[in-house]
């Protein structure tokens, strides 16, 4: 989740201008940029408890150490720390204490895994000091909803209650999940359409490869990825695979109007999130919202509105890939590796766009649905589900390939599909690695996962 926004920007006085916004976005290749964004469950060594934001094992406490150990600058709300900047970096807060890096945009996967293993490491030094572990899962394997402590942050406040309204699964969303995401350039609209269409098709083969969260209260739960299938539940206005994204004619103004049509969750305001949850952006632009009556947008509301969107590709300046769980060290540099091979080179981005171009409506559904619970073992065609993660894999190396942005050591960026490569070539998930484990050598003790996959 975002920080709150440094500037009020201006207002809007056309919805022309909402478009605009999205428009510029667009960038020359040689200014495409990977940010590379990730979540992790911080925990209490000794019992592996959820921490709350107070106290000297708490996150406030690694909020403060971050900053005055390694220069980050804090981001107060009221007393409390609930974010820190670094550059183009930041450190968040989800609302269940998950401890989010996001990345500065970056020109190559090297640099953007260096910049995920510096902070993996500082956030290891500070645990081993105040007795703290954090690990990569997609859904918090063992603790129930009311034992996770809520983050002191004025949106989630808004956002708890709004949710039930929508969903069985939204307060398990925001504080039992966790992903790793990876931000993405475009071109222009017919770039920004292309790479849409082909990663909102393949997202459900990213969420059956990085699927790592089979475990629930801990026992196993059924699913693949369990985080995957929250969603599903969570909201229907602002959820889903967006069959709109391959109709004819759709660019930057369908997707604004869409937003559009999402209801708001609050505007901010001199320090205050102001509840506006359920009312109409496009009465915000008349100047007839009822939580700020006479006032029209600034261009910050419409950039935290769109943060309020949450489907499996997300459009803003840049398009988010968001279907992956969580996990260990080596497959948050696998995901945007994936992506990147994908989507970077014209040459995989159309051999990509020529594997999923004829997918029907029905059938992108049907893996949407179906990935979560079965992953790679999804039926699709005549095959399954890894046989087309092996296809897009092999796309992805190929793309990183032809990319050849070299390391000092003179490797190119395709060694970071490795631990991807090693679950097609085995075609044993993630997930399936853990059920292995639990149902063996763990004997069904959920706490060894903490203890063997911890970073």
């Amino acid at each position: 989740m975002s920080a709150p926004p440094k500037s009020p920007g201006a207002p809007i006085t056309d919805r022309r201008e909402l478009v605009e916004y999205l428009e510029q976005g667009n960038k020359p290749a040689d200014a495409w940029r990977i940010g590379t964004e990730h979540e992790k469950f911080a925990f209490r060594l000794g019992d592996n408890r959820p921490l709350p934001y107070e106290g000297e094992q708490g996150i406030g406490r690694i909020l403060s150490e971050m900053a005055t150990r390694y220069d980050w600058a804090p981001v107060k709300e009221g007393e409390n720390i609930i974010a820190l900047t670094k550059g183009q970096a930041s450190i968040t807060l989800e609302p269940g204490g998950q401890f989010e890096l996001s990345g500065a945009p970056l020109s190559t996967i090297h640099q953007t895994c260096g910049e995920v293993s510096e902070h993996l490491a500082q956030v290891r030094a500070i645990g081993a000091d105040l007795g703290i572990g954090m690990i990569g899962l997609g859904f918090n394997p063992k603790w129930k909803r009311e034992d996770i402590p809520w983050m002191p942050k004025g949106r989630y406040r808004i956002m708890r209650d709004y949710m039930p309204k929508k969903g069985t699964m939204g307060l398990d969303m925001m504080t039992r999940t966790s992903t790793v995401q990876v931000n993405l350039d475009f071109s222009s609209e017919a770039d920004m359409v292309k790479k849409f269409r082909v990663s909102l098709a393949l997202q459900p083969i990213a969420t059956a490869l990085f699927a790592n969260s089979p475990f629930k209260e801990g026992k196993p739960n059924g699913f693949q990825s369990l985080r995957s299938h929250v969603w599903t539940d969570t909201d229907p206005d602002r959820c889903g695979d967006l069959p709109f994204v391959f109709e004819d004619g759709f660019g930057f103004e369908r997707y604004a109007d869409h937003a559009l049509g999402v209801p708001m969750y609050f505007v901010y305001r001199d320090g205050q999130y102001i509840d506006a949850s359920g009312q109409d952006f496009r009465a915000f632009l008349r100047g007839e919202l009822p939580a700020l009556p006479g006032e029209r947008p600034l261009i910050t509301d419409w950039v935290d509105h769109l943060t309020t969107l949450f489907p499996e590709v997300r459009l803003k300046r840049f398009l988010e890939m968001r279907g992956a769980d969580g996990g260990p060290w080596a497959r948050l540099c696998a995901l945007p590796a994936l992506w990147v091979g994908l989507l970077y080179d014209t040459t995989a981005l159309d051999a990509a766009w020529d594997m999923i171009k004829d997918w029907t409506e029905e059938e992108r559904a049907q893996l949407r649905n179906n990935v979560p619970r079965l992953g790679l073992d999804t039926p699709f065609r005549k095959g399954t589900v890894l046989d087309l993660a092996r296809q897009t894999v092999a796309i992805s190396r190929n793309g990183l390939d032809n990319r050849a942005r070299l390391a000092g050591m003179g490797d190119n960026e395709s060694h970071f599909l490795d631990a991807l490569q090693a679950i097609v070539d085995s075609g044993v998930s993630p997930a399936t690695e853990l059920l292995n484990k639990f149902n063996g050598e763990w004997g069904g003790d959920i706490d060894r996962v903490y203890a063997e996959y911890a970073y």
